[in-house]
């Protein structure tokens, strides 16, 4: 096992600042409370789910009022139906997805996945599997296509996706998705006349609600219905409702295989929390809270990333090797800094991301996480900003912070 080079890098960060450097951290993927706090209603019931003295176990796969909940949530959102025992209810997203390895790959076998994406490569290490990493393309959103799924899922069990993704903030297009469904339709055709496991596919959806403009959210099932057999959802509130640490996320898919799931996380107690559930429910519940929430908390995060790809795109058409994707969802953005082979004012030639990285954090005082932190390579010159953690009135001040440093390159 190694640990998370998000984490390493955002702990050297806090360690700088607290011996009173200023730096503007934008390498977490989560929020500050005092900036971006989970809903007040949301709190409200959590106090009170307390105060009523829900604190013992809650059932295995989740209150029964939650997964009505849930069930109701995706339907009204994305018109998405699954009854409720079609639906598991664990400690945020991170269990899900380990029991959906857990459950769907054999040792030995093939889980294919894009790069970058989060915690693939951890998850796949730990189901004793062989990983594919597809490396994807800044024209294709940094999304994977059909063609170059293709070559490799003859032998794969899994295909993990992302959309909304994590790290870089796009989403997948209808037509790749599309072809992606197709693709697998028909594989999964020929194995069952071979009488052979389908290949299935795990969809983290965690950032649906966050999308902004013209950007739409699609999915399998919402693709092709027959995608219903062979797709597993995960997702929950961890982003959707700025509560990260309220733990409280859902997968659903094929009963068969959230059966099995169930036992995963029931073994290794990965429940949510009964208390937080009761409160989700009654939160999901009360629609008006959760639109009125999510209007004025997407219109927050959207000032902060248009905010910071108009520093960046001055920053280009100012000559400077800076890139930088337009914002399109979830809370990242996708910038390049094009800066190998530059040499600093002290004499240091950037020879690959992590040198750029420290420059980046000694040099403009902004920290953000290069793409090797998500499987991509070491000279990779695109990088991921998380905005939940800014205040508007600091992006003007990284804009300069950046110009400031870019300038002292050779």
């Amino acid at each position: 096992m190694v640990g998370s080079e998000i984490i390493k890098l955002a702990g050297e960060v806090n360690q700088k600042i607290a011996e009173g450097k200023t730096i503007y951290n934008l390498t977490i993927g989560d929020f500050d409370p005092e900036i971006f706090p989970i809903p007040q209603r949301l709190e409200e019931l959590i106090i009170q789910a307390y105060q009523q003295k829900k604190t013992n176990y809650p059932p295995a796969n989740g209150i029964a009022k939650l997964r009505q909940a849930v069930s109701d949530f995706l339907a009204r959102g994305l018109s998405l139906t699954y009854h409720p025992n079609d639906i598991l209810i664990a400690g945020g997203g991170r269990p899900l997805i380990y029991a959906c390895y857990q459950t769907l790959v054999e040792a030995g076998d093939t889980v294919l996945y894009p790069i970058p994406s989060w915690n693939n490569n951890h998850y796949t290490y730990l189901a004793d599997s062989q990983g594919i990493a597809l490396e994807t393309k800044a024209e294709n959103a940094f999304m994977p296509t059909a063609e170059e799924l293709a070559p490799h899922i003859g032998s794969a069990s899994l295909i993990a996706l992302c959309s909304p993704q994590n790290p870089t903030g796009t989403a997948i297009g209808k037509a790749q998705l599309e072809a992606i469904c197709h693709l697998i339709i028909a594989e999964n055709e020929k194995r069952k006349i071979a009488g052979k496991r389908p290949v299935y596919v795990m969809y983290d959806q965690i950032y649906w609600v966050l999308t902004y403009g013209n950007t739409e959210h699609f999915h399998p099932v919402g693709i092709d219905e027959r995608m219903r057999e062979y797709t597993i959802y995960i997702d929950g509130i961890s982003k959707a409702f700025a509560a990260t640490g309220v733990r409280v996320g859902w997968a659903c898919g094929p009963k068969e295989v959230i059966d099995k799931m169930k036992l995963v996380t029931g073994h290794i107690g990965a429940w949510s929390p009964n208390p937080e559930q009761w409160a989700t429910a009654n939160f999901l519940n009360e629609t008006d809270s959760v639109s009125n929430y999510l209007t004025e908390f997407k219109a927050d995060v959207w000032q902060r990333l248009e905010g910071l790809h108009t520093q960046l795109i001055h920053l280009k058409n100012e000559g400077f090797e800076v890139d930088c994707i337009a914002p399109q969802a979830a809370i990242y953005l996708t910038v390049k800094f094009g800066l190998l082979g530059k040499t600093t004012a002290n004499g240091q030639k950037l020879t690959n991301a992590e040198e750029i990285a420290y420059f980046l954090i000694n040099e403009a005082g902004v920290a953000v996480v290069p793409f090797y932190a998500f499987g991509g390579s070491r000279t990779s010159a695109w990088f991921r900003i998380s905005v939940g953690t800014i205040r508007v009135r600091d992006i003007a001040e990284i804009g300069n912070h950046l110009k400031r440093a870019l300038n002292t390159l050779k």
